[in-house]
Parts: structure tokens; C-alpha cells; sequence
């Protein structure tokens, strides 16, 4: 599916200050491209291990790929007929596959698809981004936003529509909104107990923890906030590390605008492509404990790899994927400052 262009109408917000220094701090490095992974295909948005350490990415074709870390065979699972995004591999061999055109899908072992949901609230869900599940079948999976497409995703971000949601769906099949109004809701993580969902909002620059359990249930709290970048796809590393890819980092002139009437940023989103402001070329991802500390900031600027909407760790080995690229890069962690 792809909407045509449409006028933007601006909602007001005022973005804490950007952090000083692009938010450098002693763990900044260099991001490190060790070799690539080739997909057979274009733009791996989501790359997850699946429980054999293997790489599962979905490609702009349909397909979902698996791909052995060492740069061994690949092997297409299976096809979802739509624009595959967020991936998350289940205890019984499938594939969770938030699909941006079809909705939430589960793909079988060996390629067969199952839509599990298709329209939240009365109406078709598009843009479906990352989901997780629990033990007891449980899925959560967020929606980035109801106003725009993949194609135009920097329409929402300029506009700020807040129409993003945090959804779960039960065993039985009942699915019900638990957020609504997220700031392009992306990225997900279940934590180890499952006491907790992580959710990333690229354009609130921030990263929030929505309690499931105990006397906080339903109630959401800060895990990381005023980022200097937009986080996209987030996933659990065996290292039990939280890895959030940084998109892009934010921009200044956006920021400025935010708070002002909104006819600005009308007038900018009606700037010839060529000339219209653009996100920043650079190669991003950040690791954080469980307690929200920063471990790892790993970036670049030297076009060896752009626009990280994703990031995984499995037992040492890092990969990230991007809508822009072919390939998975293999990185390797480094403490040299980028």
C-alpha cells in the first residue's frame, strides 16, 4: 500500500533540549562495519537471531531470509505478500511478522502465513513496526503511526501526529489498545521476567518502560529519555543488554519548529525534495542495562553504513540492518572514539 502525498497538520510539542556534544559520553566508539551479510534482496529493516543464533531480516520483496552469522547459506522462509518490518522468532519455530500493509502476521517454520490481526479499533491496521510474545501466547506489538505510509514516514515526523499505539492481543484472540497518542511508536522489548514492556518512540526521542506486573501495572515510566537521535527497531541481547538503533539524529531545525505555529513546518514540508531538510547520513546503534545506563554508543559518519533502523547481539556477535542498505553489517565493538 502506498497513500499519496498528503498535507501535513502540525501538532505543537516542545522537545527538551537537544544534549550537549550530540550526547557523546566516555563510551561513545566507533561503529565498525567487520563484514557484511548479503541478503539476496533490499532493505533488512528488522534484523532478530532466532533461538539457533541464526539471522532472521525481511526484505522490501516480502520475503523473510534467514542467514547464517558466519556468512553461511541463505535460506527464504517464506513470503508475507506485503512489506515484512518487525520480526520476532516464537518457542515453536515461527515467526512473528509485523507486516506494514498486511497487519500482524505469524509465518510458519516453512513458510505459510497467518494473519493474526488486520484491523485494531474498527479499522485496517497499517504500519504495524515490533512485536513481542509471551510464554503464555501473549503478543504486544506496536503501531507507528495511522496517518502515514512507510514511503512517507518523514511526514510524521515533521507533522508529530502522535497517532501511534502500544497494542496487545490475547491468547483468545481479543486485541485491545493499552496506549494510544505514542510518538511514532517503534521499537519493543519484553523484559527477561516479564515485568515490563520497553517501547521506543522515535520522535519523542525516547525510550519508555510500560509496567505488565505488580503494583505499577498499566502504568508507564521513563527508561531513557531526550536521546540525541531518533530510536527505531530495539532488541534483547544474550549479553541481557537492551540494543536501540539510532536512525538518525535529531534535527535542529525540526526541534526549533516544534513548538512554533504550525504553518512553518507546512511551508517546509512543501520545499522541493531537493531541498526539503533531510536526516543526517550516519550509522547508529546504543546498548543500554536494564536500569536505563548507557554501555554502548557505537557511531559513524563515514558512509560505511547508513540509517540503522535495527540491531541485535547474540553471544558476541552484533548485526544491524537498515531500510536503506542490501546487506546486514557485522560489527565489531571497539572502544575507539568515533
Amino acid at each position: 500500500m502506498t497513500l499519496t502525498r498528503r498535507l501535513i497538520s502540525p501538532r505543537r510539542w516542545t522537545p527538551p533540549p537537544a544534549p550537549a556534544d550530540e550526547g557523546r559520553t566516555p563510551v561513545t566508539g566507533r561503529f565498525t562495519v567487520a563484514r557484511r551479510l548479503t541478503t539476496g534482496g533490499h532493505g533488512p529493516e528488522d534484523v532478530v537471531f532466532d533461538r539457533e543464533g541464526q539471522v532472521l531480516a525481511g526484505l522490501d520483496d516480502g520475503s523473510v531470509v534467514r542467514l547464517g552469522p558466519a556468512g553461511g547459506a541463505r535460506t527464504v522462509v517464506g513470503n508475507t505478500g506485503g512489506r515484512p518490518l518487525g520480526l520476532e522468532p516464537c518457542a515453536d519455530g515461527s515467526v512473528l511478522v509485523c507486516d506494514h500493509d498486511r497487519g500482524l502476521l505469524r509465518m510458519s517454520a516453512d513458510g505459510p502465513v497467518e494473519v493474526l490481526v488486520d484491523t485494531v479499533a474498527g479499522r485496517r491496521l497499517t504500519f504495524a513496526s515490533n512485536a513481542v510474545e509471551g510464554r503464555d501466547g501473549t503478543i504486544w506489538f506496536t503501531v507507528s503511526t495511522r496517518r502515514w505510509d512507510l514511503e512517507h514516514h518523514l511526514g510524521d515526523i515533521v507533522e508529530h501526529s502522535c497517532t501511534g499505539m502500544l497494542v496487545r492481543r490475547d491468547p483468545d484472540g481479543t486485541v485491545t489498545v493499552l496506549r494510544d497518542g505514542l510518538k511514532f511508536a517503534n521499537g519493543l522489548v519484553l523484559a527477561p521476567d516479564a515485568s515490563h514492556l520497553l517501547v521506543a518512540e522515535s520522535a519523542g526521542y525516547r525510550v519508555s518502560r510500560y509496567w505488565l506486573t505488580g503494583p505499577k501495572s498499566d502504568t508507564v515510566e521513563p527508561f531513557v529519555e531526550n536521546l540525541a537521535g531518533l530510536p527505531d527497531n530495539m532488541s534483547l541481547g544474550s549479553d541481557g543488554l537492551v540494543w536501540v538503533s539510532i536512525a538518525a539524529p535529531r534535527n535542529a531545525l525540526l526541534d526549533k519548529l516544534l513548538p512554533l505555529p504550525g504553518f512553518l513546518r507546512v511551508l517546509m514540508w512543501n520545499l522541493p525534495e531537493a531541498v526539503r531538510p533531510k536526516p543526517a547520513p550516519v550509522a547508529w546503534v546504543m546498548a543500554f542495562d536494564l536500569s536505563g545506563n548507557v554501555v554502548h554508543d557505537l557511531r559513524t559518519h563515514d558512509g560505511s553504513y547508513g540509517f540503522v533502523t535495527s540491531v541485535a547481539e547474540h553471544n558476541g556477535t552484533v548485526v544491524a540492518g537498515s531500510l536503506h542498505e542490501d546487506d546486514i553489517a557485522v560489527l565489531t565493538l571497539t572502544s575507539e572514539t568515533g
